[in-house]
């Protein structure tokens, strides 16, 4: 038998075929985010207008654009030297690291802020902040440190150590995001723009009940309390305050009320003097950017003001211009796509400066005079982000990447020059050198395919129409390995299919999931769709879910399973669904509402009943259950449990403060009620998904469900 198989193997490689080998659950699993992820350079960024660097064998490198030249700047062994002068303990890796200025970096290490000469290889400067410390803030103008300990805010640098707050109560917390992180709040703390001032906000969560979770890892399981305000509950109350590094004293704005509404994109005024806050109220379908005094908390006005029938989700703080401090670009999604209009700052509006049936997704920046814009968007495929430049006065646009693909660009600090990160369908990942006002590009990073030695099933995009008959839809199918047009195969369809997320993009592989590609392994059909209610397809495209979450989506998704049905090779007594999250929703929504199509469900942290889901999420899409009884009871998991008919599992992390475990547990009452069979499974200490180490076994859990049932 070995005789044969070395025989096999020796034919193949004199006939010049190579012995692919099938992808493994590991691989899958761990390998995406790690030992086959399509290496790209580390750290890759601009230094100055004509060099640019990154990290290559823990070294420092930097490369000249006009000779090409390469330099060492820094090697880690004379980082780690400068450190050890300083008595702070060396680094196995070249830290993530900013510039200060041509000629000085700074890190972070343990807990320990450093700066670092790089023409002397010595450490300029470095002070220590707490090991508990949190939220990390560093001011590069003025060298200071805002930090929290639990609740509250504090700022380290070299002039010594401030305490900013001093509560007490742990339900009131300084300098930390809000809102749940929505309305794209992802920090919270705000330097001005000299480092004179810093703002922050402050959440009062002590109105707002105690939501349990239990930590069973203790030897006696111990109450750990969280705050969860659900839809139509007593919410929060946020606060800004500026803090004046000068006088020590702190003002709070005075955002009037009801306390409740919500204080978002946070931007200062070039001079300092004021600050402007994209507020929000509770219902969440009026905006007023409002400029406040810095100094008093006073409100000076309200620049603008955005109203929709529906919701205002507000994501982008305004930016100013750096030539004339009287106008700022303002991204919205008022017309129905999200664009780059520019105001003056008593609001007027100036001029529209892109516009079109298609999405700005990334602001990259202006030359220096303003005369260009630059920027990401979808404008010749939803599928696709390419990089554009724009004439500001004449509208007239450039397409900078000639490549079809997901592109994301770093502007140089002259503007004259982008660097182009990007991947496509078979372009693993790639970086390229762009000139802006030549066109020209050359290519100066070119990722290794990972998956070279892998057999794999044809992976394709193509569209199919929703159910209003008229707007398309984008799709992904995984045919199995070997596939054979002769045969019937299971599908198992991977959902997800709410805002804020899109599952088919022109990415390396089509954006799939290498989970996918396993199961492709096993026989099966890996299929996706996008459904309206996903996101960068438009405002109509996205709010057709107001107030009836799962309806339309769901409608979507049996589109793309009638073009399933249609195809000779699918079996249609053989169709599987799993999702998380939103796709947990839309799995149970589909094994529920068509129990006639699925045989077989995995719904991870899946959403149950909106009422007991959190309000910055939960009353945007369906306003409150009061306002809203009868979308509420439609999209109400439990109330379609009888309808239950094939095998259908529940995860859930038992931590899950995302999607509180109630969901699930709820759901499974409901069926021993009704005397439906379903499973469960747990995973401890999780959150609201299971990462490292255990993923492998979430994913092993998932894959033997389908492949013992379907």
């Amino acid at each position: 038998m070995k005789q044969f198989i070395s025989l096999l193997a020796f034919i193949f490689i004199i006939s010049g075929i190579s012995a692919q080998q099938t992808m493994s659950l590991k691989d899958a699993t761990l390998g995406s985010s790690s030992y086959l992820k399509p290496a790209m350079p580390e750290q890759l960024k601009w230094k100055d207008a004509r060099h640019y660097v990154m990290i290559k064998e823990n070294n420092l490198v930097q490369f000249d654009i006009k000779d090409r030249k390469q330099t060492e700047m820094l090697s880690l062994a004379e980082l780690n030297s400068a450190l050890k002068q300083k008595e702070i303990k060396e680094l196995k890796s070249f830290p993530r690291f900013s510039f200060l200025s041509e000629s000085k970096i700074w890190f972070q290490t343990a807990n320990n802020l450093i700066i670092l000469d790089l023409e002397n290889k010595t450490t300029a400067t470095h002070f220590e902040y707490p090991a508990d410390a949190d939220n990390l803030d560093f001011c590069t103008n003025n060298t200071t440190l805002a930090y929290t300990v639990k609740n509250n805010l504090f700022t380290s640098g070299t002039s010594g150590k401030e305490q900013i707050t001093a509560d007490s109560n742990p339900y009131i917390v300084n300098g930390a995001t809000v809102h749940r992180n929505e309305f794209g709040i992802d920090k919270g703390t705000f330097w001005s723009p000299s480092g004179n001032q810093l703002a922050f906000y402050r959440m009062d969560e002590t109105m707002v009940g105690d939501y349990p979770l239990v930590d069973f890892m203790a030897r006696e399981a111990e109450l750990v309390n969280v705050k969860y305000p659900m839809a139509g509950m007593t919410s929060h109350q946020v606060k800004l305050g500026i803090y004046n590094l000068k006088t020590k004293q702190t003002v709070y704005m005075k955002t009037g009320e009801p306390a409740d509404h919500y204080l978002t994109n946070i931007s200062w005024s070039p001079d300092e003097k004021s600050i402007f806050i994209a507020e929000l109220n509770r219902e969440q379908n009026h905006m007023k950017l409002n400029q406040y005094d810095a100094t008093s908390g006073e409100l000076i006005k309200t620049g603008l003001e955005e109203k929709d029938e529906k919701y205002v989700e507000p994501q982008h703080p305004v930016l100013f211009s750096e030539n004339n401090p009287e106008r700022f670009y303002l991204q919205s999604n008022r017309d129905g796509n999200n664009h780059v209009y520019l105001y003056a700052t008593d609001g007027k509006l100036i001029s529209q400066i892109t516009k079109g049936n298609w999405e700005v997704t990334n602001l990259l920046g202006f030359d220096a005079k303003e005369d260009f814009m630059f920027f990401e968007a979808t404008k010749e495929n939803p599928t696709e982000r390419n990089l554009y430049r724009i004439n500001i006065r004449s509208g007239k646009t450039d397409k900078l990447t000639p490549d079809a693909g997901t592109h994301s660009g770093l502007l140089s600090p002259d503007r004259q020059h982008i660097i182009d990160r990007w991947t496509s369908t078979n372009v693993p990942a790639q970086a390229d050198l762009v000139s802006v006002k030549y066109g020209r590009k050359q290519t100066i990073f070119e990722a290794e395919n990972t998956l070279k030695d892998f057999n794999l099933g044809e992976n394709t995009v193509f569209t199919i129409k929703a159910d209003d008959g008229i707007t398309d839809l984008y799709c992904r199918m995984i045919k199995p390995n070997n596939f054979d047009p002769s045969k019937k195969y299971p599908v198992i369809v991977y959902v997800y299919g709410g805002p804020h997320a899109q599952l088919v993009n022109k990415t390396w592989h089509n954006d799939a999931r290498w989970w996918q590609y396993y199961m492709a392994g096993k026989e099966y059909i890996a299929f996706t769709v996008d459904s309206r209610g996903s996101a960068n397809r438009g405002k109509t495209f996205e709010n057709i879910i107001h107030r009836q979450l799962g309806v339309a989506e769901t409608a979507d998704q049996m589109k793309g399973i009638d073009y399933l049905k249609s195809l000779p090779y699918v079996d249609e007594n053989r169709i599987g669904v799993h999702g998380w999250s939103y796709g947990g929703f839309m799995t149970l929504n589909l094994m529920l509402k068509h129990p006639e199509t699925f045989k077989v469900g995995v719904a991870g942290g899946p959403v149950v009943d909106w009422s007991m889901y959190e309000i910055m999420y939960g009353e945007r899409y369906m306003d409150t259950p009061r306002e809203n009884p009868t979308g509420y009871e439609g999209s109400n998991m439990l109330n379609h449990a009888g309808n239950l008919s094939g095998k259908l599992m529940l995860i859930h992390g038992a931590q899950d403060q995302t999607v509180v475990m109630q969901h699930s547990i709820k759901f499974l009452k409901k069926c021993i009620d009704l005397n439906k069979q379903v499973d469960f499974f747990v995973y401890p200490t999780h959150e609201h998904n299971v990462r490292g180490n255990d993923r492998l076994h979430l994913m092993e859990k998932i894959s033997n469900y389908f492949l013992e049932n379907l």
